[in-house]
């Protein structure tokens, strides 16, 4: 890496407060963009995000401010870790104030619809002409709360560019923080934003009490959708078996720390969404997902029963226990459906 140690972060929520403080601890220098000033002064002056974190003490080498222009300039690294209803917005804001030198890592786990893209599609679409190839994506099992707390965690970052790849890990690894590398942003990318929708299905489930034989069989089969809708989008299957796939999957699915579980487990006691999200308070990723890549299954003619089913009980009424039956009832399946013919995934 270059002498420059300027890091940026956007969004001081849950995760951009946690990336930030990694990145701080390995004495590079970190401004962290937030939304108001207010908030800004308030991280500054008590050297603590108590909105989302309140027990972890942040590095001295953070400084938060809510001007986006000074927090990008000269910064060598631009983490993105905005909701996924605002990145556009602040990818769009970047053009006029961004470097060639600088490579932007979306720290995000949604996809865009209207046209259907993820997070590095919109990078791309709007700052490839400034930066490149310098895009990336970090994703993997990292409920904040457990890196706040220095339990043990990993990570992948995917990127083309190996260079990015080497310098995240400087970046962001710590003792108990481990980052992995992959070429594979497309399939590390869809791995984070499709697993949030089978979070909630898993909340549904472990609300209802259906035993772990079940729960077992949701995870698997949800593994089996959300890598059969990738490797449609041009995404590697093998990358479905390491951090940013059953890694991910498996910690979300299973945690009460998971927003997205958390939402599943509402909506089985028959709250409406609106009340659920209102009551897990930060924002659960999955519903929004789920919207999206409902409709371009459909598109697509990728056959995806769970998604069907948490789509009729989010947005059409339907009861929370057509879940479970709806998989039931499905047609039979191959266990483990990659095979390797004709030099393609099918």
């Amino acid at each position: 890496m270059s002498d420059n140690k300027k890091v940026a972060v956007l969004g001081g929520g849950s995760f951009g407060t946690v990336l930030a403080n990694l990145a701080a601890s390995n004495g590079f220098e970190v401004k962290l963009w937030v939304r108001d000033a207010d908030q800004a002064l308030r991280i500054n002056s008590e050297g603590a995000n108590t909105t989302y974190h309140p027990e972890l003490k942040l590095s001295d080498n953070i400084t938060a401010s809510e001007d986006l222009g000074s927090v990008v300039m000269d910064a060598r690294y631009v983490l993105v870790a905005t909701p996924s209803i605002i990145f556009e917005e602040v990818i769009t804001r970047l053009e006029p104030l961004i470097s060639s030198a600088s490579a932007v890592i979306s720290c995000t786990k949604g996809i865009k619809a209207e046209p259907f893209r993820t997070m590095t599609d919109i990078i791309h679409q709007h700052l490839g002409h400034i930066i490149n190839n310098k895009i990336g994506v970090l994703s993997g099992p990292n409920l904040a709360k457990e890196i706040a707390d220095e339990k043990i965690a990993g990570t992948v970052i995917a990127s083309k560019n190996e260079a990015i790849n080497v310098d995240i890990k400087s970046i962001l690894s710590s003792d108990t923080f481990k980052v992995f590398s992959s070429q594979d942003i497309q399939g590390v990318e869809l791995a984070g934003a499709l697993k949030n929708i089978y979070a909630i299905c898993c909340g549904i489930a472990h609300a209802k009490s259906v035993g772990e034989n079940a729960l077992g069989f949701i995870v698997t089969r949800s593994m089996a959708e959300m890598s059969r809708f990738a490797v449609a989008k041009g995404a590697n299957p093998i990358t479905f078996l390491g951090l940013a796939g059953m890694g991910d999957l498996m910690a979300t699915c299973t945690s009460r720390l998971s927003r997205n579980f958390q939402l599943g487990e509402l909506i089985a006691k028959d709250i409406s969404l609106l009340d659920a999200k209102d009551q897990v308070g930060q924002v659960a990723e999955g519903a929004r997902t789920l919207e999206v890549v409902y409709h371009e299954a459909i598109k697509m003619n990728v056959s995806m029963p769970l998604v069907s089913s948490l789509y009729k009980i989010l947005y059409s009424d339907f009861s929370s226990d057509e879940l479970i039956q709806d998989l039931l009832d499905h047609p039979n399946e191959v266990d483990v459906e990659f095979t390797y013919k004709e030099n393609h995934y099918e």
